[in-house]
């Protein structure tokens, strides 16, 4: 991959973006262990969380939520049935869907779950390198919800950039993210990398919950899908660089993060320093 500076032009395709215009309702169905976070994330920028998972009150939400994130971090029989139950309301309203593949690596179970979700046409699938190898039937070294280091070599997220926009051709409205040292944004059209990020966003819990959250809550303002998912991702990654100039360990790190969150908008040139470019001259988006 050969990074080139996309200043100018990652400036104009995020112009406008933050702060929102108004507050969307993002409606997220996720786990326990991250699920203030996510909450939290979303009010620091502006939009607004609702955590109902009960399929008894889709029927009502949907007449008022703006987004959706299906997140698979915790699962129980009643969980993949409300998960399944969302995705079909969203498909019917019309609501823009994440799904976050938390762990689809790890298990069979996660793994038929998360294509079940997707012949409901969401319009993002994320994961990390390795989620997102295992769901495109490449060969994942995963531990748990883990990425590996061995499936972020350039080798290897070239390989799953071409089966994730391979699969995209088979589901054009979707957008594909791999989150990593570099994080891979993949359609049926077109295929970039970004390289913003800093370490220590690996060392705490729910990094990749919020950037799905995020992402909803721009898809819930109208947003195009592919800016959405660019945007999102590289603003929580320079939050991160944020952080770090500012604090020292990783407690510090994850406050300021958060803190960053609700900051990093307001300042006017903030998406200069995104790093990112093409990943073959045919796909260019920006």
């Amino acid at each position: 991959m050969v990074l080139f500076n996309s200043n100018d032009s990652f400036r104009r395709l995020t112009q406008g973006v933050f702060p929102l215009t108004t507050s969307p309702l993002v409606q997220c169905i996720t786990n326990e262990i991250t699920c203030e976070s996510m909450a939290n994330a979303l009010l620091y920028i502006d939009a607004k969380p609702i955590m109902a998972d009960d399929a008894r009150e889709f029927a009502e939400l949907f007449d008022q939520t703006n987004s959706l994130l299906l997140n698979l971090g915790h699962l129980s029989v009643e969980r993949e049935q409300n998960l399944l139950a969302a995705a079909r309301f969203a498909e019917q309203t019309q609501t823009p869907v994440v799904i976050d593949l938390v762990g689809v690596a790890a298990t069979e179970l996660r793994y038929e779950l998360a294509h079940q979700l997707a012949a409901y046409r969401p319009t993002v699938i994320k994961g990390n390198s390795s989620e997102m190898r295992a769901y495109c039937g490449l060969q994942s070294s995963a531990r748990g919800v883990d990425a590996s280091a061995a499936d972020q070599e350039e080798e290897q997220l070239l390989l799953l950039a071409k089966a994730m926009q391979a699969d995209a051709n088979q589901h054009p409205g979707t957008v594909y993210l791999a989150t990593g040292e570099k994080d891979l944004v993949v359609s049926s059209t077109h295929a970039s990398f970004l390289a913003n990020g800093v370490a220590e966003l690996d060392r705490f819990t729910g990094t990749g919950d919020i950037v799905g959250a995020l992402i909803a809550a721009l898809l819930g303002v109208g947003n195009d899908v592919f800016v959405a998912t660019i945007t999102a991702v590289s603003y929580f990654n320079l939050c991160g660089e944020a952080a770090r100039k500012r604090t020292t360990g990783l407690a510090n790190f994850r406050q300021e993060t958060l803190n960053q969150l609700s900051l990093l908008m307001n300042q006017v040139d903030w998406a200069a320093d995104i790093r990112g470019g093409s990943l073959w001259q045919t796909t260019v988006y920006i």
